[in-house]
């Protein structure tokens, strides 16, 4: 079709009536892999797995919530209690004059708060009311902006349209104005009970709403409302609470003290506030881990080094439970990616079928795994050249072997509970405070050669009998709820040393030393005289005769470090750990930590890496006239010192720009106007960038930002 024309028009192209076939994730998830083989089956192992563990994160979620949502919903059941009985007495009337607030911190993780106010809203509308409003600051700048954001919210909610309604289940700014007496209207209206309207009324409210539902109105993000639109809305909405059911939610996420820095006494005394906390961030997210990493449940482990990388982001950067569950999803999706023998990381009844079907290249795979070659290398020679040669005798060792990590996750997890309640509340916390913390240690290397083991293992022998019989039942509670068989016989073996322990006679431990309990060992905070004491008790042992208690006391302690060594050995350490355990730290760091600045020079110094057009391609060192504008004068600023002469920063830019189109021709007659606003232009968005600013030093030179390699 031609578009040539003597005049200026638009021409019109009717699209291929051929619809092109969408693309689906599995295509996107087999395009441009290497290893193509068992890509869609690798897929659907990802979208499984990921689909229980999103089942299993948000049952966890809503098990945290449960009894902030509770609390929230008898504060709001009995917070108009006044208003639903009609009393007049003039007490009630004083008290009326207050509007309920719940104040909910909710912790600095704010980007979380979204989707716990999303539930709450949920909740609040499903057993309590159905006007429930939620509140941005930023939709918000106003009071004007915040009626109007109310109305349009309130006037929308589940009101079906009739004739009794249709005034105020169809808002219109034209017909109603945005103004508290047409909300009290509204209300009145939408709530008044008479008999040509109650089959109208059921429909708007549930059998479990109030007989007088408040309107709750959520403010999720506190502190970033203007003080002058909380200070109006709350002296408005005082004067007519009486006829109009008001409960305001506050989400804090610093303290509560903000309440009163943002609003002076004389408004936040029309409050009648009551304060609310949610599980801290922290907690929440070693209930995330102990979850999805420390059960034998999930096949899909993280490496210690991948672990520590989503734990330090959350730590330092955003205390976002959420952003550390899509980091696992992104490392799930990562492994399934880029290793081809994750077809192998499900089930292990399922893994077995799959490693019957395994082809030729798979089986390849297997032996080129640096685990797989170590476990060859400890076997006989004619061993190992049937698992070198015989595919079938590789698929029987293979199954084997994944019994054997199955069992290997079935041991460690409740050996590895035990070990962190005997150290989680030692002076100095040697193995560290959080169990995340052990489980990093223990990933990493044998934890029982460190030295902050052997630290432990020496505060846990002066342990008190009552320290000991509290932390010996919590470790038999843990291994008794463990389904593995092997751990039956250390379970017997804990409960007949807590027997003993309880059957001691109260002289037999009224004999040893005070400073031998853990409670006289925290008071001395100084290093240096706990090692000295820790010395003195040790040479005072060897000189006397240890009693009953002590002796038992001994005897625990050595059988708990034998079932450490026996089951916490690294995950490294097993064969076949590269199917399920995902190491590839480098990769998610590029995904998930932020380098603007190495992105922004990759992006000028070679545009082709995210442009991919094959015109922008240069050898190193080379200056593509192709390449846009600012690309260009940011290669010719690298090339600078601390100064830059924009006269000569000019001319530089229009020999790159003229001189490849004619070469025999003076630059000097080639720099007109267009490539002066060219130049301009790059420099400003430089400047902009911040690489470069006005020197006071020269007029007609500007200074560099940045000085050395990226």
């Amino acid at each position: 079709m031609s578009t040539c024309s003597v005049s200026k028009g638009c021409f019109v192209f009717k699209p291929d009536s051929k619809k092109a076939k969408a693309s689906s994730a599995a295509d996107y998830f087999s395009k441009g892999n290497t290893d193509s083989e068992d890509s869609e089956l690798r897929f659907d192992t990802c979208q499984l797995l990921w689909k229980q563990i999103k089942c299993e994160t948000e049952q966890l979620q809503e098990d945290l919530n449960k009894k902030l949502f509770d609390n929230l919903i008898t504060f709001l059941r009995q917070s108009h209690s006044d208003f639903q009985k009609k009393k007049t007495k003039w007490a009630c009337r004083m008290k009326s004059s207050e509007i309920p607030t719940a104040a909910v911190v909710l912790g600095v993780n704010v980007m979380d708060h979204d989707l716990t106010f999303k539930s709450l809203s949920e909740v609040l509308h499903d057993d309590v009311t159905p006007f429930v409003v939620s509140l941005r600051s930023k939709e918000c700048p106003g009071i004007k902006q915040l009626l109007q954001k109310l109305m349009i919210q309130l006037m929308g909610c589940h009101v079906d349209v009739d004739s009794c309604e249709e005034e105020y289940s169809k808002p219109s700014s034209n017909r109603i104005r945005c103004s508290v007496a047409s909300l009290i209207d509204w209300y009145r209206n939408i709530t008044k009970e008479t008999d040509t309207e109650s089959q109208c009324r059921k429909r708007v409210f549930s059998s479990r709403h109030l007989e007088s539902p408040p309107v709750v109105v959520i403010f999720k993000d506190l502190e970033s409302f203007t003080t002058k639109v909380l200070q109006d809305f709350i002296f408005i909405s005082s004067h007519c609470i009486q006829e109009f059911p008001l409960v305001l939610i506050f989400g804090i996420a610093t303290s509560p003290m903000i309440i009163h820095k943002l609003l002076p006494h004389t408004v936040s005394s029309s409050l009648c506030i009551e304060l609310f906390q949610s599980l801290s961030c922290k907690e929440h997210l070693t209930k995330v881990i102990d979850k999805l990493l420390l059960t034998s449940q999930f096949p899909f482990k993280l490496s210690e080094k991948v672990l520590q990388v989503l734990i330090n982001i959350f730590l330092y950067h955003d205390f976002s439970v959420q952003n550390f569950i899509k980091g696992f999803q992104l490392s799930l999706l990562e492994h399934c990616y880029s290793h081809p023998l994750s077809v192998l990381c499900c089930e292990l009844q399922e893994a077995r079928k799959r490693t019957e079907t395994l082809s030729h290249s798979q089986c390849e795979n297997i032996r080129r795994l640096p685990s797989f070659r170590r476990f060859v290398e400890n076997q006989v020679s004619n061993k190992q050249t049937v698992l070198l040669t015989d595919d079938e005798c590789l698929k029987e060792t293979t199954q084997e072997l994944l019994q054997d990590l199955h069992t290997y996750h079935e041991n460690y997890f409740p050996i590895l509970c035990c070990l962190h309640a005997f150290t989680s509340s030692l002076p100095k916390y040697p193995l560290g405070k959080q169990i995340r913390e052990l489980y990093c240690t223990c990933l990493e290397k044998k934890v029982w050669e460190t030295e902050e083991y052997e630290s432990a293992i020496q505060l846990v022998r002066m342990m008190a009998k009552d320290e000991l019989v509290v932390i010996l039942e919590k470790c038999v509670e843990i291994i008794t709820s463990s389904p593995s068989e092997h751990l039956k016989i250390p379970s017997e073996k804990l409960k007949q040393y807590l027997d003993q322990f309880r059957n001691l006679e109260e002289a037999n431990g009224g004999q040893e030393e005070p400073i031998s309990s853990l409670q006289e060992l925290q008071k001395k905070t100084d290093l240096y005289h706990l090692q000295k004491t820790l010395l003195e008790m040790k040479e005072s042992r060897k000189l006397k005769k240890l009693t009953k208690f002590e002796m038992l006391r001994f005897e625990v302690v050595d059988f708990v470090d034998g079932l450490v060594r026996n089951y916490l050995a690294p995950a490294e350490m097993q064969t076949l750990h590269e199917v399920m355990y995902f190491s590839a730290a480098n990769t998610l760091r590029e995904h998930l930590n932020a380098a603007p600045r190495v992105a922004l020079h990759t992006a000028l110094n070679n545009p082709y890496f995210y442009l991919k057009n094959e015109s922008l391609k240069t050898d190193a060192g080379c200056i593509s006239n192709a390449a846009p504008d600012i690309c260009i004068a940011y290669k010719l600023h690298l090339e600078c010192g601390r100064l830059i002469n924009l006269v000569d920063w000019l001319e530089a830019f229009a020999t790159v720009v003229v001189a490849a189109e004619n070469p025999n021709s003076s630059v000097k007659d080639q720099i007109d106007d267009a490539i002066h606003a060219r130049f301009i232009r790059a420099v400003s968005e430089l400047e902009l960038l911040g690489f470069i600013k006005p020197s006071k030093q020269k007029t007609d030179h500007v200074a560099r930002l940045t000085w050395g390699s990226c």
